[in-house]
């Protein structure tokens, strides 16, 4: 059998795993080693101990846990119900009042945090009591909470980001300026179709009730820059160290983890129960993406070596079309796979195999990154997984799930809409490396 269809083999055999739930590193190492012994024999076994040091001696990985226990730190500091608190009140006269109150703060802790599964929680116990006693609307409440959940993917210092930029041998500060904007506009686009959802329907988003409104706005203001300005302050100095070439991503993140320490301490939040956890959870996560990164790069450096990566990029140029369709194509490929699988493995495993195709129709690799970035966030909100809606459900039972459902679709619409202004507006990604870097 020619060693380029044994690669088409492995692919389905890997994918047909994974849905039946097998783990994912231990079948990517398994498979690796059995049809690379079959392509190529004893060279597979030099093959897997190369990759995998090549993994631990990455620098930049380093960074993975340093950005995961910030995050961890962050979200037990308090700071996120504080400012949300704020900012209904300051919008309290305002219809979609608690639904610009919950996107403004999952996009300020999406950069502090990262962690999608902790801020859809965390906004589900904050948001959806007062939306069910304002009557708001359960739907788009849903979509809301779990939309602005996903942010913390794209917006950096996201992990993703971080494990992304040595898979596609991308610096990981060009992929943080290219996130910025996309992510940015992203927010602003669930937040103005909230609201004109809630003009051309006022019973949408209720104006909160008199009860509810604050008697003093100079308390409001207080709770407003005591929840904002120390989290804004802290990833400014980690994300803005690490952008303009003041520090690396390890070290930023380093500052990073220190500060969120020193924050969770001022605010009195630290015990040392809670920081026994969140090193526990580091570690935890830590070894989990670190398993699956040198796994990934054992299994796509079998399959390269198969040769099948070749032959796939040969078929599809040979297919004459215009480039912008064959990347329609891809980008339909990594949408589908989003709703039965999470970006760890799409980013680890599929995306490599399609950066030759991408460099031979001339992409430019930073755009392409945040294409898959924004891409993959679907993966959070496309059934039958959408790992966010058991999130919500998990922390708001009386919502039925079919609504979270159709809430959270609404939303993956509105994704669906930023990356084709993406694709035809290649400068909201590449504007701010180009413009900070002079990168071309």
């Amino acid at each position: 059998m020619a060693p380029e269809i044994l690669g088409l083999i492995l692919i389905a055999v890997m994918l047909i795993a994974i849905f039946v739930g097998f783990p994912i590193s231990f079948t990517l190492i398994f498979l690796g080693f059995v049809f690379g012994y079959l392509g190529f024999g004893q060279v597979v076994f030099y093959l897997m101990t190369f990759q995998f040091h090549q993994v631990i001696m990455e620098q930049t990985l380093a960074a993975v846990p340093l950005f995961v226990f910030m995050g961890i730190m962050m979200e037990q500091a308090g700071l996120m119900e504080r400012l949300f608190n704020a900012v209904q009140l300051m919008l309290s006269r305002v219809r979609g009042a608690l639904f610009v109150a919950v996107l403004f703060v999952s996009t300020i802790f999406a950069a502090a945090t990262g962690i999608v599964g902790a801020s859809v929680t965390i906004l589900g116990i904050m948001a959806a009591k007062t939306m069910n006693r304002s009557n708001y609307d359960v739907r788009l409440a849903a979509g809301t909470i779990t939309a602005g959940g996903t942010l913390g993917i794209l917006i950096p210092p996201s992990i993703m980001l971080v494990v992304m930029g040595p898979v596609m041998e991308i610096p990981v500060t060009d992929l943080f300026s290219a996130a910025i904007i996309p992510g940015f506009m992203l927010a602003f686009i669930y937040t103005a179709y909230s609201l004109i959802r809630c003009w051309l329907n006022p019973s949408l988003g209720p104006i909160l009730p008199e009860e509810e409104q604050p008697e003093s706005m100079a308390h409001v203001w207080k709770e407003f820059l005591l929840g904002l300005v120390p989290p804004a302050a802290l990833v400014f100095a980690a994300l803005g160290s690490i952008m303009f070439g003041l520090a690396t991503p390890t070290e930023g993140a380093a500052c990073g983890a220190f500060g969120a320490l020193v924050l969770t301490l001022a605010y009195r939040k630290l015990t040392a129960r809670k920081l026994f956890n969140a090193l526990i959870k580091t570690l935890e996560i830590t070894a989990l993406i670190m398993l699956l990164v040198a796994a990934s790069n054992f299994f796509g450096a079998v399959f390269s070596r198969l040769g099948t990566p070749t032959m796939l990029t040969e078929f599809l140029l040979d297919l004459e079309v215009n480039r912008y369709v064959i990347l329609i194509i891809i980008m339909a490929l990594i949408f589908l796979l989003g709703w039965p699988l999470e970006w760890v493995p799409i980013v680890l495993i599929i995306v490599p195999i399609l950066i030759p195709l991408v460099n031979q129709l001339e992409f430019n690799l930073t755009w392409f990154a945040i294409l898959v970035a924004v891409n993959l966030q679907t993966a959070w909100l496309s059934p039958p997984v959408a790992l966010s809606a058991y999130f919500l459900k998990g922390v708001v039972p009386e919502w039925d799930l079919k609504d979270i459902y159709l809430g959270m679709i609404q939303f993956m619409g509105l994704q669906l809409i930023g990356l084709t202004l993406i694709i035809i507006f290649p400068q909201l990604v590449l504007w701010l490396p180009e413009y900070i870097y002079g990168a071309n």
